[in-house]
Protein backbone atom coordinates (compact mmCIF):
# COMPACT_ATOMS: atom_id res chain seq x y z
CA UNK A 1 0.00 0.00 0.00
CA UNK A 2 1.47 3.54 -1.29
CA UNK A 3 2.41 6.00 1.56
CA UNK A 4 0.83 9.44 1.44
CA UNK A 5 2.76 12.04 -0.31
CA UNK A 6 2.97 15.68 -1.45
CA UNK A 7 -0.33 16.33 -3.52
CA UNK A 8 -0.44 17.47 -6.88
CA UNK A 9 -1.82 20.48 -8.51
CA UNK A 10 -3.71 20.85 -11.74
CA UNK A 11 -1.87 20.82 -14.95
CA UNK A 12 -2.96 22.02 -18.77
CA UNK A 13 -4.84 18.79 -19.25
CA UNK A 14 -6.68 19.48 -16.53
CA UNK A 15 -7.92 22.71 -17.44
CA UNK A 16 -8.88 21.07 -20.79
CA UNK A 17 -11.34 18.41 -19.47
CA UNK A 18 -12.82 20.97 -17.04
CA UNK A 19 -14.03 23.25 -19.87
CA UNK A 20 -14.43 20.77 -22.47
CA UNK A 21 -16.92 19.75 -19.67
CA UNK A 22 -18.79 23.38 -19.75
CA UNK A 23 -18.16 23.91 -23.76
CA UNK A 24 -20.40 20.88 -24.39
CA UNK A 25 -23.04 21.72 -21.14
CA UNK A 26 -23.41 25.30 -23.18
CA UNK A 27 -23.57 23.90 -26.65
CA UNK A 28 -26.62 21.43 -25.75
CA UNK A 29 -28.54 24.46 -24.28
CA UNK A 30 -27.55 26.30 -27.38
CA UNK A 31 -28.59 23.30 -29.88
CA UNK A 32 -31.85 23.27 -28.14
CA UNK A 33 -32.91 27.09 -27.70
CA UNK A 34 -32.50 26.74 -31.74
CA UNK A 35 -33.02 23.46 -32.89
CA UNK A 36 -36.69 22.82 -34.36
CA UNK A 37 -37.22 26.49 -34.91
CA UNK A 38 -36.12 27.03 -30.89
CA UNK A 39 -38.33 26.77 -27.97
CA UNK A 40 -41.30 28.94 -29.08
CA UNK A 41 -43.62 29.02 -26.34
CA UNK A 42 -43.07 29.67 -22.55
CA UNK A 43 -44.37 25.80 -22.48
CA UNK A 44 -41.41 24.72 -24.71
CA UNK A 45 -39.06 26.31 -22.46
CA UNK A 46 -40.79 25.38 -19.11
CA UNK A 47 -41.84 22.13 -19.88
CA UNK A 48 -39.38 20.53 -22.60
CA UNK A 49 -42.31 20.43 -25.44
CA UNK A 50 -44.00 17.74 -23.20
CA UNK A 51 -42.83 14.56 -25.03
CA UNK A 52 -39.88 13.46 -23.08
CA UNK A 53 -39.93 9.81 -22.25
CA UNK A 54 -38.94 8.02 -18.84
CA UNK A 55 -34.76 7.04 -19.20
CA UNK A 56 -33.58 10.81 -19.96
CA UNK A 57 -36.00 12.35 -17.34
CA UNK A 58 -34.36 9.66 -14.79
CA UNK A 59 -31.35 10.28 -15.61
CA UNK A 60 -31.80 13.89 -15.37
CA UNK A 61 -33.64 13.36 -11.55
CA UNK A 62 -30.52 11.54 -10.72
CA UNK A 63 -27.82 14.34 -11.95
CA UNK A 64 -30.17 17.00 -9.80
CA UNK A 65 -29.77 14.60 -6.66
CA UNK A 66 -26.21 14.31 -7.20
CA UNK A 67 -24.86 17.75 -6.63
CA UNK A 68 -21.62 19.51 -5.23
CA UNK A 69 -23.38 17.73 -2.20
CA UNK A 70 -23.20 14.51 -2.85
CA UNK A 71 -20.02 14.53 -4.32
CA UNK A 72 -18.43 16.83 -1.58
CA UNK A 73 -20.41 16.33 1.72
CA UNK A 74 -20.63 12.46 1.51
CA UNK A 75 -17.70 11.05 1.56
CA UNK A 76 -16.72 13.11 3.94
CA UNK A 77 -19.85 12.66 5.87
CA UNK A 78 -18.78 8.38 5.60
CA UNK A 79 -14.85 9.77 7.03
CA UNK A 80 -16.09 11.30 9.91
CA UNK A 81 -19.01 9.63 10.96
CA UNK A 82 -19.23 6.39 8.92
CA UNK A 83 -20.98 4.54 6.98
CA UNK A 84 -24.46 4.54 8.85
CA UNK A 85 -25.14 7.11 5.80
CA UNK A 86 -25.92 4.03 3.45
CA UNK A 87 -28.99 3.70 5.44
CA UNK A 88 -30.18 6.44 3.31
CA UNK A 89 -31.11 3.23 0.73
CA UNK A 90 -33.94 2.62 2.67
CA UNK A 91 -35.26 5.87 3.12
CA UNK A 92 -34.79 6.76 -0.89
CA UNK A 93 -36.88 3.53 -1.56
CA UNK A 94 -40.04 4.86 0.48
CA UNK A 95 -39.03 8.11 -1.05
CA UNK A 96 -39.95 7.20 -4.49
CA UNK A 97 -42.89 5.09 -4.47
CA UNK A 98 -44.69 8.02 -2.18
CA UNK A 99 -43.96 10.46 -4.66
CA UNK A 100 -44.51 8.09 -7.50
CA UNK A 101 -48.29 6.80 -5.86
CA UNK A 102 -49.14 9.79 -3.59
CA UNK A 103 -48.16 13.12 -5.25
CA UNK A 104 -47.35 12.35 -8.99
CA UNK A 105 -51.24 11.36 -9.69
CA UNK A 106 -52.80 14.21 -8.35
CA UNK A 107 -50.37 16.99 -10.04
CA UNK A 108 -50.81 14.50 -13.57
CA UNK A 109 -54.43 15.06 -13.40
CA UNK A 110 -54.18 18.49 -13.03
CA UNK A 111 -52.81 19.50 -16.03
CA UNK A 112 -50.25 21.69 -14.15
CA UNK A 113 -47.49 23.84 -14.96
CA UNK A 114 -45.90 24.95 -11.43
CA UNK A 115 -46.44 22.82 -8.34
CA UNK A 116 -47.79 26.01 -6.75
CA UNK A 117 -51.42 26.40 -8.64
CA UNK A 118 -42.02 23.81 -14.84
CA UNK A 119 -35.44 25.25 -21.73
CA UNK A 120 -36.53 21.89 -19.73
CA UNK A 121 -35.53 20.06 -22.78
CA UNK A 122 -32.02 21.76 -22.14
CA UNK A 123 -31.95 20.91 -18.78
CA UNK A 124 -32.95 17.10 -19.14
CA UNK A 125 -30.39 16.63 -22.05
CA UNK A 126 -27.52 18.54 -20.26
CA UNK A 127 -28.32 16.20 -16.95
CA UNK A 128 -28.14 13.26 -19.38
CA UNK A 129 -24.56 14.21 -20.38
CA UNK A 130 -23.59 15.66 -16.81
CA UNK A 131 -24.37 12.15 -15.65
CA UNK A 132 -21.74 10.23 -17.10
CA UNK A 133 -19.36 13.31 -16.10
CA UNK A 134 -20.12 12.54 -12.61
CA UNK A 135 -20.11 8.49 -13.17
CA UNK A 136 -16.78 8.91 -14.64
CA UNK A 137 -15.24 11.29 -11.89
CA UNK A 138 -16.26 8.53 -9.26
CA UNK A 139 -14.96 6.00 -11.27
CA UNK A 140 -11.75 7.05 -11.22
CA UNK A 141 -11.46 8.00 -7.96
CA UNK A 142 -12.61 4.58 -7.11
CA UNK A 143 -11.02 2.71 -9.30
CA UNK A 144 -7.10 4.32 -8.76
CA UNK A 145 -8.01 4.34 -4.86
CA UNK A 146 -8.38 0.77 -4.91
CA UNK A 147 -5.54 0.43 -6.78
CA UNK A 148 -3.44 2.12 -4.53
CA UNK A 149 -4.56 0.86 -1.21
CA UNK A 150 -3.66 -2.33 -2.38
CA UNK A 151 -7.55 -3.84 -3.15
CA UNK A 152 -11.10 -3.65 -1.93
CA UNK A 153 -10.58 -5.68 1.20
CA UNK A 154 -7.42 -3.35 2.14
CA UNK A 155 -10.15 -0.21 2.38
CA UNK A 156 -12.64 -2.46 4.35
CA UNK A 157 -10.49 -3.88 7.27
CA UNK A 158 -9.29 -0.31 7.66
CA UNK A 159 -13.26 0.89 7.66
CA UNK A 160 -13.68 -2.06 10.07
CA UNK A 161 -10.50 -1.56 11.84
CA UNK A 162 -11.45 2.55 12.43
CA UNK A 163 -15.38 1.79 13.44
CA UNK A 164 -16.48 3.13 10.50
CA UNK A 165 -18.80 0.10 9.42
CA UNK A 166 -21.34 1.09 11.80
CA UNK A 167 -24.66 0.11 9.93
CA UNK A 168 -26.93 -0.51 12.62
CA UNK A 169 -27.52 2.28 15.66
CA UNK A 170 -31.21 1.67 16.76
CA UNK A 171 -30.96 4.17 19.51
CA UNK A 172 -34.71 5.56 19.01
CA UNK A 173 -33.79 9.04 20.42
CA UNK A 174 -34.06 12.09 18.22
CA UNK A 175 -31.44 13.94 19.20
CA UNK A 176 -29.14 11.23 17.93
CA UNK A 177 -27.54 12.83 14.73
CA UNK A 178 -27.59 9.75 12.60
CA UNK A 179 -29.66 6.43 13.30
CA UNK A 180 -31.43 3.91 11.36
CA UNK A 181 -34.77 5.72 12.69
CA UNK A 182 -33.88 8.95 12.27
CA UNK A 183 -32.50 8.12 8.82
CA UNK A 184 -35.77 6.80 7.84
CA UNK A 185 -38.53 8.27 8.88
CA UNK A 186 -36.85 11.69 9.39
CA UNK A 187 -34.66 11.54 6.06
CA UNK A 188 -37.71 10.05 4.34
CA UNK A 189 -39.81 13.41 4.99
CA UNK A 190 -36.39 15.39 4.05
CA UNK A 191 -36.79 13.77 0.87
CA UNK A 192 -40.02 13.32 0.02
CA UNK A 193 -40.28 17.39 0.44
CA UNK A 194 -37.51 17.40 -2.46
CA UNK A 195 -38.94 14.44 -4.83
CA UNK A 196 -42.57 14.62 -4.22
CA UNK A 197 -43.58 18.08 -4.41
CA UNK A 198 -40.09 20.38 -4.78
CA UNK A 199 -40.83 22.50 -8.16
CA UNK A 200 -37.44 21.29 -10.01
CA UNK A 201 -38.05 17.34 -9.85
CA UNK A 202 -41.76 17.90 -10.53
CA UNK A 203 -41.49 20.00 -13.74
CA UNK A 204 -39.54 17.08 -14.44
CA UNK A 205 -41.35 13.79 -14.47
CA UNK A 206 -44.61 15.99 -15.31
CA UNK A 207 -42.66 16.67 -18.76
CA UNK A 208 -43.37 13.16 -19.73
CA UNK A 209 -45.88 12.31 -22.71
CA UNK A 210 -47.74 10.02 -19.81
CA UNK A 211 -48.50 8.72 -16.53
CA UNK A 212 -47.01 5.92 -16.99
CA UNK A 213 -43.67 7.08 -18.19
CA UNK A 214 -43.47 9.77 -15.15
CA UNK A 215 -43.94 7.09 -12.79
CA UNK A 216 -41.23 4.98 -14.39
CA UNK A 217 -38.75 7.68 -14.77
CA UNK A 218 -39.40 7.66 -10.97
CA UNK A 219 -38.49 4.24 -10.17
CA UNK A 220 -35.44 4.32 -12.73
CA UNK A 221 -33.70 6.95 -11.12
CA UNK A 222 -34.35 4.97 -7.98
CA UNK A 223 -31.59 2.34 -8.82
CA UNK A 224 -29.47 5.88 -10.29
CA UNK A 225 -29.84 7.29 -6.63
CA UNK A 226 -28.78 3.75 -5.10
CA UNK A 227 -25.29 3.81 -7.79
CA UNK A 228 -24.37 6.89 -6.51
CA UNK A 229 -24.94 6.36 -2.63
CA UNK A 230 -22.54 3.39 -3.08
CA UNK A 231 -20.05 5.18 -5.18
CA UNK A 232 -20.11 7.96 -2.26
CA UNK A 233 -20.35 6.02 1.10
CA UNK A 234 -17.07 4.07 -1.18
CA UNK A 235 -15.29 7.29 -1.79
CA UNK A 236 -15.68 8.02 2.03
CA UNK A 237 -14.29 4.80 3.30
CA UNK A 238 -11.52 5.11 0.90
CA UNK A 239 -10.73 8.55 2.46
CA UNK A 240 -10.54 6.90 5.66
CA UNK A 241 -8.25 4.01 4.38
CA UNK A 242 -5.95 6.52 2.89
CA UNK A 243 -5.77 8.61 5.50
CA UNK A 244 -6.57 6.63 8.90
CA UNK A 245 -3.56 7.62 10.80
CA UNK A 246 -2.66 11.15 8.82
CA UNK A 247 -5.93 13.31 9.01
CA UNK A 248 -5.38 16.17 6.71
CA UNK A 249 -8.07 18.04 8.47
CA UNK A 250 -6.36 17.71 12.14
CA UNK A 251 -3.08 18.48 10.57
CA UNK A 252 -4.63 21.79 8.85
CA UNK A 253 -3.53 20.67 5.49
CA UNK A 254 -7.16 21.19 4.52
CA UNK A 255 -9.42 23.70 5.87
CA UNK A 256 -12.87 22.11 6.03
CA UNK A 257 -13.94 17.95 6.35
CA UNK A 258 -16.02 19.16 2.52
CA UNK A 259 -11.70 19.64 1.51
CA UNK A 260 -11.42 16.14 1.84
CA UNK A 261 -12.31 14.97 -1.52
CA UNK A 262 -10.62 17.34 -3.45
CA UNK A 263 -7.55 16.73 -1.65
CA UNK A 264 -7.68 12.94 -1.97
CA UNK A 265 -7.83 13.48 -5.80
CA UNK A 266 -4.79 15.67 -6.20
CA UNK A 267 -3.07 13.02 -4.38
CA UNK A 268 -3.80 9.44 -5.64
CA UNK A 269 -4.30 11.30 -9.26
CA UNK A 270 -1.93 13.35 -9.83
CA UNK A 271 0.25 11.27 -12.16
CA UNK A 272 -2.50 10.93 -14.85
CA UNK A 273 -2.80 14.43 -16.09
CA UNK A 274 -6.53 15.44 -17.29
CA UNK A 275 -8.64 12.89 -14.23
CA UNK A 276 -7.94 15.63 -11.35
CA UNK A 277 -9.61 17.68 -13.88
CA UNK A 278 -12.12 15.31 -14.62
CA UNK A 279 -13.35 15.14 -11.23
CA UNK A 280 -13.55 18.99 -10.73
CA UNK A 281 -15.82 18.46 -13.46
CA UNK A 282 -17.71 15.88 -12.07
CA UNK A 283 -18.49 18.26 -8.74
CA UNK A 284 -18.88 21.43 -11.14
CA UNK A 285 -21.54 18.86 -13.05
CA UNK A 286 -23.66 17.95 -10.27
CA UNK A 287 -23.85 21.84 -9.13
CA UNK A 288 -24.67 22.74 -12.85
CA UNK A 289 -27.48 19.93 -12.97
CA UNK A 290 -28.60 21.34 -9.91
CA UNK A 291 -28.54 24.82 -10.43
CA UNK A 292 -29.94 24.75 -13.61
CA UNK A 293 -33.17 22.86 -12.91
CA UNK A 294 -33.47 24.98 -9.91
CA UNK A 295 -33.16 28.39 -11.95
CA UNK A 296 -35.64 26.52 -14.65
CA UNK A 297 -38.28 26.19 -11.84
CA UNK A 298 -38.06 29.24 -10.13
CA UNK A 299 -38.15 30.75 -13.76
CA UNK A 300 -41.40 28.50 -14.03
CA UNK A 301 -43.32 29.30 -10.62
CA UNK A 302 -42.66 33.06 -11.17
CA UNK A 303 -44.26 32.84 -14.73
CA UNK A 304 -47.42 30.52 -14.34
CA UNK A 305 -48.30 32.26 -10.90
CA UNK A 306 -47.05 35.82 -11.14
CA UNK A 307 -46.63 37.10 -14.44
CA UNK A 308 -49.90 35.17 -16.75
CA UNK A 309 -52.59 35.78 -14.66
CA UNK A 310 -52.13 39.33 -14.20
CA UNK A 311 -50.60 40.38 -17.88
CA UNK A 312 -53.37 37.81 -19.83
CA UNK A 313 -52.44 39.57 -23.39
CA UNK A 314 -48.90 38.79 -23.24
CA UNK A 315 -47.89 36.61 -26.21
CA UNK A 316 -46.35 33.04 -25.86
CA UNK A 317 -43.08 34.16 -27.37
CA UNK A 318 -43.07 37.24 -25.00
CA UNK A 319 -43.38 34.66 -22.30
CA UNK A 320 -40.72 32.82 -23.26
CA UNK A 321 -38.70 35.70 -23.33
CA UNK A 322 -39.57 36.63 -19.89
CA UNK A 323 -38.80 32.85 -18.67
CA UNK A 324 -35.30 32.92 -20.27
CA UNK A 325 -34.61 36.23 -18.68
CA UNK A 326 -36.31 35.38 -15.56
CA UNK A 327 -33.57 32.13 -15.66
CA UNK A 328 -30.82 35.29 -15.69
CA UNK A 329 -32.11 37.26 -13.14
CA UNK A 330 -32.54 34.20 -10.50
CA UNK A 331 -28.73 32.54 -11.55
CA UNK A 332 -27.06 36.02 -10.60
CA UNK A 333 -29.32 35.50 -6.90
CA UNK A 334 -28.17 32.09 -6.84
CA UNK A 335 -24.18 32.89 -6.95
CA UNK A 336 -25.16 35.77 -3.73
CA UNK A 337 -26.95 32.87 -1.47
CA UNK A 338 -24.16 30.87 -2.66
CA UNK A 339 -21.74 32.88 -0.46
CA UNK A 340 -24.21 33.22 2.19
CA UNK A 341 -24.58 29.32 2.57
CA UNK A 342 -20.74 28.90 2.44
CA UNK A 343 -21.46 30.42 6.13
CA UNK A 344 -22.97 27.37 7.63
CA UNK A 345 -20.43 24.82 7.87
CA UNK A 346 -20.50 21.47 6.45
CA UNK A 347 -22.00 20.81 3.12
CA UNK A 348 -24.33 18.06 3.42
CA UNK A 349 -25.95 18.92 6.69
CA UNK A 350 -26.01 22.36 5.93
CA UNK A 351 -27.73 21.18 2.45
CA UNK A 352 -30.23 18.90 3.82
CA UNK A 353 -31.25 21.09 7.10
CA UNK A 354 -32.05 24.33 4.53
CA UNK A 355 -34.29 21.43 2.60
CA UNK A 356 -36.15 20.22 6.33
CA UNK A 357 -36.77 23.71 7.11
CA UNK A 358 -38.20 25.25 4.23
CA UNK A 359 -39.60 21.39 2.46
CA UNK A 360 -41.11 20.20 5.25
CA UNK A 361 -43.87 23.06 5.58
CA UNK A 362 -44.39 22.99 2.13
CA UNK A 363 -44.64 19.12 1.86
CA UNK A 364 -47.19 19.39 4.70
CA UNK A 365 -49.41 21.82 2.70
CA UNK A 366 -49.32 19.45 -0.18
CA UNK A 367 -50.00 16.78 1.92
CA UNK A 368 -52.83 18.81 3.48
CA UNK A 369 -54.52 19.38 0.05
CA UNK A 370 -54.34 16.34 -1.52
CA UNK A 371 -55.03 13.30 1.76
CA UNK A 372 -57.56 15.79 3.72
CA UNK A 373 -60.81 16.42 2.46
CA UNK A 374 -61.78 19.01 4.42
CA UNK A 375 -59.04 21.42 4.27
CA UNK A 376 -59.39 24.82 3.31
CA UNK A 377 -57.44 27.86 2.51
CA UNK A 378 -57.76 29.09 6.02
CA UNK A 379 -56.46 25.40 7.69
CA UNK A 380 -53.52 25.72 4.45
CA UNK A 381 -52.29 29.25 5.10
CA UNK A 382 -52.30 28.80 9.23
CA UNK A 383 -50.92 25.49 9.31
CA UNK A 384 -47.87 26.75 6.85
CA UNK A 385 -47.20 29.29 8.71
CA UNK A 386 -46.94 27.34 11.61
CA UNK A 387 -45.34 24.77 10.25
CA UNK A 388 -42.77 27.22 8.89
CA UNK A 389 -42.51 29.03 12.78
CA UNK A 390 -41.75 25.83 14.67
CA UNK A 391 -39.07 24.50 11.55
CA UNK A 392 -37.26 27.57 11.35
CA UNK A 393 -37.13 28.28 15.38
CA UNK A 394 -35.23 24.83 15.65
CA UNK A 395 -33.68 24.70 12.42
CA UNK A 396 -31.85 28.11 13.14
CA UNK A 397 -31.50 27.97 17.07
CA UNK A 398 -29.20 24.62 15.90
CA UNK A 399 -27.21 26.37 13.76
CA UNK A 400 -26.57 28.95 17.10
CA UNK A 401 -26.13 26.23 19.40
CA UNK A 402 -25.10 22.79 18.25
CA UNK A 403 -25.30 19.93 19.41
CA UNK A 404 -22.66 18.77 21.61
CA UNK A 405 -20.20 15.70 20.36
CA UNK A 406 -22.57 13.28 22.74
CA UNK A 407 -25.06 13.81 20.15
CA UNK A 408 -23.63 13.71 16.73
CA UNK A 409 -20.77 11.09 17.52
CA UNK A 410 -17.76 11.84 15.54
CA UNK A 411 -15.48 8.91 14.80
CA UNK A 412 -11.70 8.97 16.35
CA UNK A 413 -9.56 10.61 13.52
CA UNK A 414 -5.32 10.63 14.28
CA UNK A 415 -2.08 12.09 13.18
CA UNK A 416 0.00 9.93 14.37
CA UNK A 417 1.17 8.52 10.79
CA UNK A 418 2.34 12.29 9.49
CA UNK A 419 5.83 12.79 8.50
CA UNK A 420 5.44 16.11 10.17
CA UNK A 421 6.87 18.13 13.22
CA UNK A 422 3.58 18.01 15.39
CA UNK A 423 3.90 17.28 19.07
CA UNK A 424 1.75 15.97 21.20
CA UNK A 425 -0.47 18.83 22.03
CA UNK A 426 -1.68 18.17 18.04
CA UNK A 427 -2.85 14.96 18.37
CA UNK A 428 -6.54 15.13 18.42
CA UNK A 429 -9.72 13.89 17.77
CA UNK A 430 -12.94 14.91 16.13
CA UNK A 431 -14.54 15.08 19.40
CA UNK A 432 -12.09 18.19 20.38
CA UNK A 433 -12.06 19.96 17.34
CA UNK A 434 -15.74 21.88 16.21
CA UNK A 435 -18.38 19.99 14.90
CA UNK A 436 -19.42 22.89 12.96
CA UNK A 437 -18.10 25.71 11.51
CA UNK A 438 -20.87 27.64 11.16
CA UNK A 439 -19.78 31.80 11.66
CA UNK A 440 -23.26 31.66 13.27
CA UNK A 441 -22.45 29.72 16.06
CA UNK A 442 -22.18 31.55 19.86
CA UNK A 443 -19.18 29.85 21.86
CA UNK A 444 -18.22 29.58 25.57
CA UNK A 445 -22.32 29.70 26.47
CA UNK A 446 -23.83 28.50 29.22
CA UNK A 447 -26.00 25.22 27.90
CA UNK A 448 -29.67 25.18 28.67
CA UNK A 449 -32.36 22.35 28.91
CA UNK A 450 -33.87 24.09 25.43
CA UNK A 451 -30.14 23.91 23.92
CA UNK A 452 -29.68 20.25 24.87
CA UNK A 453 -32.82 19.03 23.77
CA UNK A 454 -35.07 21.32 21.61
CA UNK A 455 -31.82 22.64 19.09
CA UNK A 456 -30.36 19.65 20.01
CA UNK A 457 -32.65 17.63 17.80
CA UNK A 458 -31.41 15.57 14.81
CA UNK A 459 -31.22 17.82 11.50
CA UNK A 460 -32.99 15.33 9.55
CA UNK A 461 -36.17 15.77 11.45
CA UNK A 462 -36.64 19.36 11.20
CA UNK A 463 -38.44 18.43 7.80
CA UNK A 464 -40.42 16.22 9.90
CA UNK A 465 -41.54 18.45 12.39
CA UNK A 466 -42.57 21.09 10.00
CA UNK A 467 -44.76 18.81 7.79
CA UNK A 468 -46.65 17.20 10.88
CA UNK A 469 -47.19 21.07 12.23
CA UNK A 470 -48.25 21.85 9.27
CA UNK A 471 -50.96 19.26 9.13
CA UNK A 472 -51.91 18.87 12.66
CA UNK A 473 -52.21 23.25 12.76
CA UNK A 474 -54.22 23.17 8.88
CA UNK A 475 -56.53 20.07 10.24
CA UNK A 476 -57.77 21.58 13.24
CA UNK A 477 -57.91 25.27 11.59
CA UNK A 478 -59.88 23.66 8.49
CA UNK A 479 -62.24 21.94 11.18
CA UNK A 480 -63.26 25.29 13.04
CA UNK A 481 -63.90 27.09 9.76
CA UNK A 482 -66.28 24.88 7.97
CA UNK A 483 -64.26 23.23 5.99
CA UNK A 484 -66.79 19.90 6.07
CA UNK A 485 -69.39 22.56 4.39
CA UNK A 486 -67.29 22.98 1.53
CA UNK A 487 -67.84 21.74 -1.91
CA UNK A 488 -65.17 18.66 -2.81
CA UNK A 489 -63.34 18.86 -5.92
CA UNK A 490 -62.17 15.20 -6.74
CA UNK A 491 -59.47 16.44 -9.36
CA UNK A 492 -57.27 17.73 -6.30
CA UNK A 493 -57.26 14.63 -3.53
CA UNK A 494 -55.84 11.17 -3.85
CA UNK A 495 -58.65 9.05 -4.72
CA UNK A 496 -58.94 5.15 -4.96
CA UNK A 497 -59.15 5.74 -8.99
CA UNK A 498 -55.76 7.35 -8.89
CA UNK A 499 -54.04 3.86 -7.52
CA UNK A 500 -56.52 1.42 -9.65
CA UNK A 501 -55.38 3.59 -12.84
CA UNK A 502 -52.15 1.75 -12.34
CA UNK A 503 -53.31 -1.02 -14.17
CA UNK A 504 -54.49 0.30 -16.81
CA UNK A 505 -51.51 -0.18 -18.78
CA UNK A 506 -52.75 -4.02 -18.73
CA UNK A 507 -55.90 -2.93 -20.26
CA UNK A 508 -57.02 -2.47 -23.81
CA UNK A 509 -58.51 0.74 -24.54
CA UNK A 510 -62.12 0.51 -25.26
CA UNK A 511 -61.57 3.83 -27.76
CA UNK A 512 -59.29 6.35 -28.83
CA UNK A 513 -60.08 9.85 -28.74
CA UNK A 514 -59.62 11.83 -32.38
CA UNK A 515 -57.88 15.22 -32.58
CA UNK A 516 -57.91 15.34 -36.64
CA UNK A 517 -58.90 18.63 -36.62
CA UNK A 518 -56.01 19.57 -34.48
CA UNK A 519 -52.41 17.75 -36.24
CA UNK A 520 -49.61 17.37 -33.71
CA UNK A 521 -46.64 15.78 -33.26
CA UNK A 522 -47.63 12.27 -31.90
CA UNK A 523 -46.80 12.44 -28.35
CA UNK A 524 -47.80 14.05 -25.13
CA UNK A 525 -51.90 13.36 -25.78
CA UNK A 526 -52.28 11.20 -22.76
CA UNK A 527 -50.95 13.45 -20.29
CA UNK A 528 -54.04 16.01 -19.58
CA UNK A 529 -51.80 18.67 -18.97
CA UNK A 530 -49.61 18.05 -22.30
CA UNK A 531 -52.12 17.73 -25.05
CA UNK A 532 -52.07 20.80 -27.38
CA UNK A 533 -55.63 21.66 -26.44
CA UNK A 534 -54.19 23.14 -23.07
CA UNK A 535 -52.25 25.71 -25.73
CA UNK A 536 -55.21 27.04 -27.31
CA UNK A 537 -57.02 30.24 -26.24
CA UNK A 538 -60.59 31.15 -26.33
CA UNK A 539 -62.12 34.69 -28.20
CA UNK A 540 -61.25 36.08 -24.46
CA UNK A 541 -57.97 35.11 -24.12
CA UNK A 542 -58.52 33.01 -21.45
CA UNK A 543 -56.80 30.02 -21.55
CA UNK A 544 -58.31 26.46 -21.83
CA UNK A 545 -55.87 25.11 -19.61
CA UNK A 546 -56.21 23.97 -15.84
CA UNK A 547 -54.60 25.86 -13.49
CA UNK A 548 -54.48 25.36 -9.26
Amino acid sequence: MDTPRGIGTFVVWDYVVFAGMLVISAAIGIYYAFAGGGQQTSKDFLMGGRRMTAVPVALSLTASFMSAVTVLGTPSEVYRFGAIFSIFAFTYFFVVVISAEVFLPVFYKLGITSTYEGGLKAVIWTDVFQVGIMVAGFASVIIQAVVMQGGISTILNDAYDGGRLNFWNFNPNPLQRHTFWTIIIGGTFTWTSIYGVNQSQVQRYISCKSRFQAKLSLYINLVGLWAILTCSVFCGLALYSRYHDCDPWTAKKVSAPDQLMPYLVLDILQDYPGLPGLFVACAYSGTLSTVSSSINALAAVTVEDLIKPYFRSLSERSLSWISQGMSVVYGALCIGMAALASLMGALLQAALSVFGMVGGPLMGLFALGILVPFANSIGALVGLMAGFAISLWVGIGAQIYPPLPERTLPLHLDIQGCNSTYNETNLMTTTEMPFTTSVFQIYNVQRTPLMDNWYSLSYLYFSTVGTLVTLLVGILVSLSTGGRKQNLDPRYILTKEDFLSNFDIFKKKKHVLSYKSHPVEDGGTDNPAFNHIELNSDQSGKSNGTRL
